[in-house]
């Protein structure tokens, strides 16, 4: 009897340990801790049976809740503007929550879906007048990050930050990701 409580001290221990090693690994992959990074998004605006091809930089910090779901906010402005005729068509800014779906596997290569909302302001000046629309949606997308490095990665994704029944606002992202 004596054996057997020693024996389960003993393996209690040693999982105790394991697991501290393991979280200690998840932490230094970036699951359980924070990130933050850098986007440049080429992104387009359907106004109508109009399009203009703006870009905006922004900005996202999140924190990855498991290996396989993390949560995150990003804001951004415009730094491209397009013309639609007469009329300067830009996306002033953006700002948004979202939950990331990550595949997480041994490959540097992750691909992720990205769900959340979106608070969008777009601007159209024009030679007499200046309209801006400000709008909240559901946002979603796909993405995948690679690793380059223990705390360092980039990103390419998909997102459909704005529709309704006048104004879709998608965007190609490309990005740089760093691991805390």
């Amino acid at each position: 009897m004596k054996n057997s409580s020693s024996l389960a001290v003993v393996f209690a221990a040693g999982l105790v340990t394991a697991g501290a090693a393991n979280a200690q690994d998840m932490y230094k992959s970036g699951v359980g801790g924070l990130y933050t990074g850098l986007n440049y998004t080429f992104a387009n605006l359907d106004i109508g049976s109009s399009d203009a091809d703006v870009g905006t930089l922004s900005a996202k910090a999140g924190v990855m809740a498991t290996p396989f779901l993390g949560f995150e906010a990003r804001g951004g402005f415009g730094v491209d503007d397009d013309r639609i005729g007469a009329v300067d068509v830009s996306l002033d800014n953006f700002f948004g929550g979202y939950a990331t779906f990550n595949l997480a596997n041994e490959s540097p290569i992750t691909p992720y879906a990205i769900l959340g909302f979106t608070r969008v302001e777009l601007e159209a000046k024009g030679p007499f007048t200046t309209a801006t629309e400000d709008e909240s949606d559901v946002s979603y997308g796909v993405g995948v990050n690679m690793k380059f490095a223990s705390n360092l990665s980039g990103n390419l994704e998909y997102m459909r930050y704005y529709d309704d029944d006048d104004v879709t606002v998608d965007g190609l992202g490309v990005g740089v990701q760093l691991n805390f």
